[in-house]
Formats: C-alpha cells, sequence, structure tokens
C-alpha cells in the first residue's frame, strides 16, 4: 500500500459517513441541507475514486468488490442529490438505502481486502474500525454543518443538533475502544514485524500514534462533551464553533489512523 492510499480511504470513508449521518437528521432541516450533505459526500467520493492508487481495481476479489460498492454508492448519491426537491420524491429513500448498504459492503470488502485472511482477529478489528471511523467522520461533519444550518433556519429545534451530536459522543466512545483493542491486539497477540508495535510507539515515528490519540480521540472527547453542554442551553451558534474545531481534530486524527494502518498494518 502506498500513501496514496491513505488518501483514498479517508475521502471514500468521509463521504460515506456523510451519507451514513443523512439518516439521523430530520427533514425539518429543508431540502437545501439535505442537498448540501448529498452533493458534498458525493463529490469526496468522486474526488476519492478518481485519486484511487493503481492496487485498487475491479479486479476480481474482495478489492474488486469494495471499490464496485463505493461506485454503487456513489451513483445512489449522486442521482439522490440530482433529485432532491425536484422529482421522484417516492425514490430518494431507496436510493439513500441503496447509498447506505453498498457503503457499508464497500467499507467490510475494504477490510478484508487489507487485512487477508477474513477469519483473523486483525479482520474484525478491521472492520470494525473502519466502520467506526466512518461513523466518526461522518456525525462530526454533519452535527457542524447542522450547527452552522441554524444560521439559515433559527427556528429549528435544537434537539435535532443535540439528536446528531449524542451519536458522535456514541460514535467517539465506540472509536476509543476499538482502537483500545487494535493496540492491545498488536502488543500482546500479533506477530509483527520487526521491530514491532511497542518499538513503534516508543521511536520517533511513533509520534504520530501519540498525535493520532491526541487529536483523533482526547480532542474530540473534550469537545463533543462541550458541543453537547453548549447545545443544551440552546446557544447553537458557539456550539457550531467548537463544532469547527472538533471536525478538524477528527480529520487530522483519521488520517492518521489510515497512516499508521499502512505503516504498521494495525487498524488503530
Amino acid at each position: 500500500m502506498t500513501l496514496s492510499f491513505v488518501l483514498f480511504l479517508f475521502l471514500v470513508h468521509l463521504g460515506i459517513g456523510v451519507i451514513f449521518s443523512l439518516v439521523l437528521v430530520s427533514k425539518e432541516a429543508g431540502v437545501k441541507f439535505f442537498r448540501f450533505n448529498a452533493g458534498l459526500a458525493a463529490v469526496l467520493l468522486l474526488i476519492g475514486l478518481a485519486f484511487r492508487p493503481d492496487e485498487v481495481d475491479l479486479a476480481p476479489g474482495t478489492q474488486g468488490g469494495a471499490l464496485l460498492a463505493v461506485m454503487v454508492a456513489t451513483g445512489a448519491i449522486l442521482v439522490y442529490w440530482a433529485t432532491i426537491g425536484r422529482v421522484l420524491a417516492w425514490l430518494r429513500p431507496g436510493l439513500l438505502g441503496l447509498a447506505v448498504v453498498a457503503g457499508v459492503g464497500g467499507l467490510v470488502l475494504q477490510a478484508l481486502a487489507i487485512a487477508g485472511d477474513a477469519s483473523s482477529l486483525m479482520a474484525t478489528l478491521t472492520v470494525v474500525s473502519f466502520l467506526t471511523s466512518t461513523a466518526l467522520l461522518g456525525s462530526t461533519c454533519t452535527a457542524m454543518t447542522l450547527g452552522h444550518w441554524y444560521l439559515v433556519l433559527p427556528s429549528m429545534p435544537v434537539d435535532h443538533l443535540q439528536s446528531v451530536v449524542k451519536f458522535h459522543i456514541g460514535s467517539t466512545a465506540a472509536r476509543i475502544l476499538v482502537v483500545g483493542a487494535a493496540v492491545w491486539w498488536a502488543l500482546t497477540v500479533a506477530d509483527l514485524p520487526e521491530p514491532g508495535f511497542y518499538r513503534y510507539m516508543m521511536s520517533i515515528d511513533g509520534i504520530f500514534f501519540w498525535q493520532r490519540v491526541l487529536f483523533g480521540l482526547l480532542g474530540p472527547v473534550v469537545l463533543a462533551y462541550m458541543t453537547w453542554e453548549t447545545a443544551k442551553i440552546q446557544a447553537t451558534q458557539s456550539a457550531t464553533g467548537i463544532l469547527y474545531v472538533d471536525f478538524f481534530t477528527v480529520m487530522v486524527g483519521e488520517v492518521l489512523a489510515k497512516y499508521l494502518l499502512v505503516a504498521t498494518t494495525v487498524p488503530v
């Protein structure tokens, strides 16, 4: 795997995460909100597909299946975006459902292609890592966008923001558990090439792991809690400002997580 694989994974996971999070948002957010986020997800996926590394192709196997599933999700969300507020309203729930199912399938097949042995503990950890990474990226991005949308629809109930932030908090907690399990596996069970994960963590290159923990896990914990408390007093503008910082820390953490996967094969 190459460093371009890091960018490919990040863009695809963020795009699919935004698709996932659209299911959580009430229709009261309005047509323009769903159009913007569907368009954002489509753009992220198209860029990811355009810049995918050479080893990611449609050849038979899990890697080819993963790419095909991502392409199906991209096509479904593009049609969903094109029909929002225009025509074929009855078709959109099915299109969003297809995009979600194809996205999940793409993530699972990506993880299995990287892990190699589908029955191994590494495969399970990689699958769960990809799913929680996608949920965290998508929930943070959509929460930030929804917070900003209160400037467009100031009368929208704050409950909608709180529900997405609640999911963001849950996805952050799940991400921490998965990373903890992956580190335990790498330190105690995995037969990794020398120098091993412990020496990697304690070497100069280990700075990437510690930055991943600081920015991608500890930062979102604090910022998600601050957002929740701010949303409770209906200070949506302040909550949105915190979410901008939160989204930045999550992006840094997840890019580093993809890099560490490429560099060490550990799905942190």
